[in-house]
């Protein structure tokens, strides 16, 4: 007993002695770190920062959502993304935008950004915003028509939609709060994943046969 009680005592001087290795600051210690998306530096939550004297000021400005996306899709709609990896200069501030497209009719399917929570606003045109809650809600489903000028707001995870219900294009700018927000599109998902998700696996949580899977993943080959 005496032994154990000094070991324990020998280690707590220790600990009291050793000089520190570790420290954090929960600010900013720089103005900007513009990514290096080229760069070999290990990484754990962004890129590594280009030297501070090759930063030009075209990282803080950008117009590439000034350009309405091509709606000649499957889904009738074109997102033109703002994260990190087209605009590096949102490295490391938390930060990135889209902008969604939509022809009459169109759709931004049922998906979710995993790593953050969304806020849009309509641009143009007038949009069904749908919002499945979670089992807690009881599956609620919250809904909406946002018209130009109107804003909703999506909480991190949760799954919805934007259908355009007008007769002519509509538009929609959407903030995030990361830098890469990630995105998951349901239908694609389930029916166009690499390797894909085994059929009786699906005919057994959508309570369908077979041959409806197998068209579904049809329409999906190639992930697309």
């Amino acid at each position: 007993m005496g032994y154990s009680k000094n070991l324990g005592a020998g280690l707590f001087a220790m600990l009291l002695l050793a000089p520190a290795v570790l420290a954090s600051d929960p600010d900013p210690l720089q103005d900007f770190c513009v990514a290096d998306l080229d760069g070999k530096a290990v990484s754990v939550n962004g890129h590594p920062c280009k030297p501070m004297s090759e930063a030009g000021d075209d990282f803080l400005f950008s117009s590439k959502l000034a350009k309405a996306g091509n709606t000649s899709t499957p889904n009738g709609s074109a997102v033109t993304e703002l994260d990190v990896a087209e605009w590096p200069g949102t490295n490391t501030l938390g930060v990135s935008m889209n902008r969604v497209d939509f022809a009459p009719g169109g759709t931004n399917p049922p998906h979710i950004h995993p790593r953050a929570t969304d806020i849009g606003i309509v641009m143009k045109g007038e949009l069904l915003v749908g919002i499945p809650g979670s089992l807690d809600s009881g599956n609620k489903l919250y809904s909406r028509v946002v018209r130009a000028g109107e804003t909703f707001l999506i909480p991190r995870g949760l799954m919805h939609f934007q259908f355009n219900v007008g007769k002519t294009h509509a538009s929609m700018v959407v903030s995030f709060n990361s830098q890469n927000p990630g995105i998951v599109f349901v239908p694609l998902t389930l029916f166009g994943s690499n390797p894909p998700i085994p059929t009786p696996v699906l005919t057994k949580a959508l309570r369908v046969e077979a041959g409806v899977v197998e068209l579904l993943k049809s329409k999906f080959a190639g992930g697309s």
